[in-house]
């Protein structure tokens, strides 16, 4: 089977290719160059690209390097300032797997007459009964299949993901075993057009001008201090948050950019029991839900699964069993079967209550 390998010269997908040219396939890698500016970390670098490119000559098999740029800026970079301009707080790795990687990688496949496209990720592909569903991968601390929830089962059903069934620990193991300069590398972290010594602050404010604001206690309404960049703050944040009168931690519950205020309040005043969901972006990969449907929700790419369920009004939302921290708005959930690891849904959140 011909494969086209997604290679971000990390140790994930260096082995992912290695493991499909030891079972025998005819394996080309491909790196994808997505972002045309200044980068010191994440999976774009000029160092990511040079990895790969050696790990490929060290595996014998040919590396293209494919020009996403304008793409990428389109799709990922603009929605994420945009995003952030109106108070939310988006996530732009789900964004690239949806329009680049998972999209025109895959259109770009099929044009060059590959069989099947293979990643690095940390989930796996289960094919049964004639139908193709993604499941969470085998080591818990490495699973991405919060990051693929919103892929297609026609995707699916052309993609590998050969490393799903592997702990990170044996991921490396292989990579040392095959003698790969990866092996040690260690995982990409950053979101990879925002320079980790300048942050996510600078990157904005070179976009576009951002909003002062008032931090105000949700409870009492009294004013707590100033925030200098609103559209820094995100829903659930601790982080750069003076404590209350009372000296306890305070937390962000919401902010309003029109106002010009941040409204924090005490963990126990700011749970949330209820998530609205924007209908335009569900995602059913798994068998299509209905009001009332029973579901595991994850809220983010490392945070834990909890009971739910899932409400048709005027719109989708999520009912949640038990209270839970604050999700901003711009986030996405991904729903699983209750009784075992498939993922059924993805979808963007609108709004919490």
């Amino acid at each position: 089977m011909k494969v086209l390998v997604a290679m971000s010269g990390g140790v994930d997908s260096s082995v992912a290719a290695a493991l499909l040219l030891e079972a025998g396939h005819e394996v080309t890698g491909a790196t994808l160059k997505l972002w045309g500016g200044a980068s010191d970390s994440g999976c774009c670098s000029v160092a990511d690209v040079d990895d790969a490119r050696r790990v490929a000559q060290t595996l014998g098999i040919d590396h293209h390097v494919f020009n996403y740029t304008e793409e990428f800026e389109r799709h990922v970079v603009t929605p994420f300032v945009e995003g952030h301009l109106a108070g939310q707080s988006p996530n732009p790795c789900i964004e690239c797997n949806r329009h680049i990687k998972f999209d025109l990688l895959f259109e770009r496949a099929t044009r060059l007459g590959f069989d099947a496209v293979a990643t690095g990720h940390h989930a796996q592909v289960s094919a049964r009964e004639g139908r193709h569903f993604l499941v969470r991968g085998a080591d818990d601390q490495k699973d991405q299949s919060y990051v693929l929830g919103y892929l297609r089962e026609e995707q699916l059903a052309m993609l590998l993901l050969p490393i799903g069934h592997l702990k990170k620990s044996d991921v490396r193991d292989e990579a040392e075993r095959l003698g790969l300069r990866t092996w040690d590398k260690p995982d990409s972290q950053d979101v990879c057009f925002i320079e980790a010594s300048k942050g996510r602050e600078v990157f904005l404010r070179s976009r576009a001008e951002l909003t002062s604001a008032t931090i105000v206690d949700v409870r009492t309404g009294e004013a707590l201090g100033e925030s200098a960049a609103a559209e820094l703050m995100t829903v659930g944040q601790r982080r750069g948050v003076l404590p209350g009168r009372d000296g306890e931690k305070r937390y962000v519950s919401r902010v309003d950019l029109v106002a010009k205020r941040v409204e924090v309040g005490r963990l126990d005043e700011i749970l949330i029991t209820a998530l609205a969901l924007d209908d335009d972006s569900l995602s059913f990969t798994g068998d299509a839900l209905v009001d009332g449907s029973a579901v595991l929700a994850q809220c983010s790419a490392h945070g834990r699964v909890q009971p739910a369920t899932l409400r048709r009004g005027e719109n989708w939302w999520l009912e949640l069993h038990a209270p839970t921290r604050p999700v901003a708005a711009g986030q996405s959930v991904v729903m699983y079967r209750v009784d075992d690891p498939t993922v059924v849904e993805g979808a963007a959140i609108v709004s919490v209550s």
